[in-house]
């Protein structure tokens, strides 16, 4: 039980996932312009070329946090570039072909449990045989179709599907959607990450009793836009921003939003509203 949640507190103070939260360091991502006139500012388009999409130019997962006590990183605003957040999509796995919704739902084969590194091992309440691996399409906030993986109790896998199909026929954004790996695990925080996410095996926060998460029980969708909020705690370390609910920008999650609505519709709760906390990330099958 001690490695396990130990595992847990690495994995979230790597700013990782799914989690009843989110997953840490991001690879970096291509921007549009090749220089700014200022740290964090896309500059306009010239007048010759077609403009593009104006895609954030904080370069994630390479500005290190301090750790504090609790092993999370230091709380600090949100970079101006990440105010308003917008990513291209890198595929790790293939698109769909004629970019129409696609799925399937299949055992955690040896190549994928390898994948999945130290976010499983036989010390987890759940075994290998009782999850699933899960591809979906989903649309990225570049407005391209790509194809998002998680591992998910086998139990809920069909109708985890059902979900990701109705979000993608609503253009639902979101940024990325991989396996948490060993690497989230052992990364220093950065506080910037927004992997959507489900199977990590860990600790729920702050107890010792297994999240959510460590059965496949759980997902976190775009955890920077919809951060885990408990007094001065925000996670990730750098979403202090999206604290505001008022926001309206595609990805933020409020109440009786469809992708709450779609949860519900499969019996999964929401923890953007609960009264204790504040998980805006946070899509559970157990109510916690």
């Amino acid at each position: 039980m001690r490695a396990a949640v130990a595992t847990g507190i690495a994995l979230l103070a790597a700013g990782a996932l799914a989690t009843g939260c989110s997953t840490g360091d991001e690879p970096s991502r291509p921007v549009t312009t090749t220089s700014a006139p200022e740290p964090g500012v896309t500059p306009p388009p010239s007048a010759t070329s077609e403009p593009g999409p104006s895609y954030s130019t904080w370069e994630l997962g390479v500005h290190v946090l301090p750790r504090t006590a609790d092993g999370f990183g230091e709380i600090l605003p949100t970079p101006r570039a990440l105010r308003v957040r917008s990513y291209p999509t890198t595929d790790l796995l293939p698109p769909p072909a004629d970019g129409a919704f696609a799925s399937s739902i299949g055992p955690v084969a040896p190549a994928i449990r390898e994948r999945m590194g130290e976010t499983w091992s036989p010390a987890c309440p759940v075994a290998l045989d009782d999850l699933a691996y899960v591809t979906v399409s989903f649309r990225g906030f570049d407005g391209e179709a790509h194809t998002g993986e998680l591992v998910v109790a086998a139990t809920e896998a069909e109708g985890v599907v059902s979900v990701f199909r109705a979000l993608f026929a609503a253009d639902y954004p979101i940024e990325e959607m991989r396996l948490p790996t060993t690497a989230d695990l052992e990364a220093p925080p950065t506080g910037d990450g927004n992997n959507t996410a489900a199977l990590v095996c860990r600790a729920a926060r702050g107890q010792t009793t297994w999240s959510a998460h460590a059965y496949g029980l759980a997902i976190d969708v775009n955890p920077f836009l919809n951060p885990y909020v408990k007094g001065d705690l925000v996670l990730p370390e750098r979403a202090s921003a999206y604290v505001d609910r008022t926001r309206t920008q595609p990805g933020i999650i409020h109440a009786d939003d469809l992708v709450v609505r779609e949860f519900a519709r499969i019996g999964w709760s929401w923890g953007g509203a609960w009264s204790s906390l504040k998980d805006y990330q946070h899509f559970t099958a157990t109510g916690r």
